[in-house]
């Protein structure tokens, strides 16, 4: 049995939550790519690990979706979940908090994401995308007067809340089925 839970009269399992969840992975890194591809800007490493960050989360609700986890398997993904999303909480973060220093504070520009994975190994290339660079400072777009990771915060914080709610969210005891 899935777990229900009742919005406005429609039944949502777990498989419901963890599909829309999917799509929504899906659809951000689409904007992304959009973004990248179409409008021209050059992704940041924090961008880079934001869009892991979703690709994570999006990873997780898939598997979930396959599987359509009951009882205590609802709780385990809700937890994979809070934990990619709040993971890519900090990184976008992380570049919000560069995007708000001084110009005089900004740390200076980094080679691009392609030139250090050619040139480093794989560990210092996170290393030193986890520190930011000043491209990351950069404010490049804006929506509603949010930035990209403004935007990238909002949506890892709603899965973050989704997937504690999940997690901690109480299960109806198992009706015993008579046959």
């Amino acid at each position: 049995m899935q777990f229900p839970l009742k919005i406005r009269g429609i039944l949502l399992t777990s498989r419901w939550v963890f599909g829309f969840i999917f799509l929504l992975c899906a659809a951000l890194l689409g904007v992304a790519f959009y973004m990248e591809h179409v409008m021209g800007l050059e992704p940041c490493p924090l961008c880079w690990l934001q869009r892991f960050g979703f690709m994570g989360a999006g990873l997780v609700s898939f598997l979930a979706l396959l599987q359509g986890p009951t009882g205590f398997g609802v709780r385990i993904y809700g937890l994979l979940l809070a934990i990619t999303a709040g993971a890519g909480l900090g990184v976008a973060g992380r570049q919000l908090w560069l995007q708000s220093l001084p110009a005089d504070q900004v740390p200076a520009c980094g080679p691009s994401v392609d030139y250090m994975l050619e040139v480093l190994p794989w560990f210092e290339v996170l290393s030193t995308a986890l520190r930011g660079t000043g491209d990351c400072a950069e404010v490049v777009w804006r929506f509603l007067g949010l930035s990209i990771p403004g935007w990238t915060a909002v949506f890892f914080s709603l899965l973050v809340i989704t997937g504690l709610v999940l997690l901690f969210r109480r299960q109806k005891p198992r009706e015993w089925i008579r046959g």
